[in-house]
């Protein structure tokens, strides 16, 4: 993978791994929380060549090579964010969107964003409430956060976005009624989505990363 690099616009640091020729899409690949961004580079092996990588590191730091895109903790009414922060990375992901495709010199490639746990509840913010932006979204074993309602863009700039939802049955970090939440969201914002579920916890097991792969391919031919 590419050299690390900073986005002078938004400030975040990340790595790419270009495509074989002009991408056919660009995806922003996002970690989870304590993370950083090598953790998806497994990912690339099974992803189409004609989509550039974009492997990205959260803003905060939480010790030697451990990063986050909002602080949390977990208790007995289920995970408590930091919703300043959240909002803080929404907006800075968004920025660097249209850093990189600011950059380009002939018609911007179409974005794509997806990620695990924490990564996954930060792609959908992005491309819920910048859909002109980022059109598809993944998330694996995440959530939508309902603070983000506000930001919502309207619904007829929802109509064109799909989502892949994945999510462990038996995970005990985000537990599986988070998917559920999430696909009833999606439907009555009438976005399409293609919702699965698997006999995991929280983690990328390979039939999930087969999945995910096989749509992001299929995002390709739709743009």
């Amino acid at each position: 993978m590419g050299t690390l690099q900073k986005d002078t616009v938004s400030g975040l640091s990340y790595r790419v791994r270009l495509a074989g020729r002009r991408p056919a899409a660009r995806l922003f690949l996002l970690h989870g929380v304590g993370g950083n961004e090598t953790n998806l580079m497994p990912l690339a092996d099974g992803l189409d060549q004609d989509i550039e990588l974009v492997f990205v590191r959260g803003p905060l730091t939480l010790g030697a090579e451990q990063y986050a895109w909002f602080h949390v903790r977990f208790g007995e009414q289920g995970p408590v964010i930091n919703a300043v922060q959240a909002d803080e990375s929404r907006l800075r992901l968004r920025e660097l969107v249209r850093s990189l495709a600011g950059a380009e010199t002939s018609a911007p490639v179409p974005a794509m964003m997806a990620g695990f746990s924490q990564g996954g509840i930060l792609s959908a913010s992005v491309s819920l409430s910048a859909p002109q932006d980022v059109p598809r979204f993944a998330i694996l074993c995440g959530r939508i956060l309902p603070e983000l309602e506000p930001n919502l863009a309207p619904p007829e700039a929802l109509t064109g976005v799909s989502a892949f939802v994945a999510h462990g049955e038996y995970d005990d970090k985000l537990p599986v009624t988070f998917a559920s939440h999430a696909d009833a969201w999606l439907c009555r914002l009438g976005v399409a989505r293609d919702t699965r579920l698997y006999p995991v916890g929280h983690t990328l097991s390979p039939e999930i990363v087969r999945d995910f792969s096989s749509w992001a391919s299929q995002q390709i031919n739709l743009d």
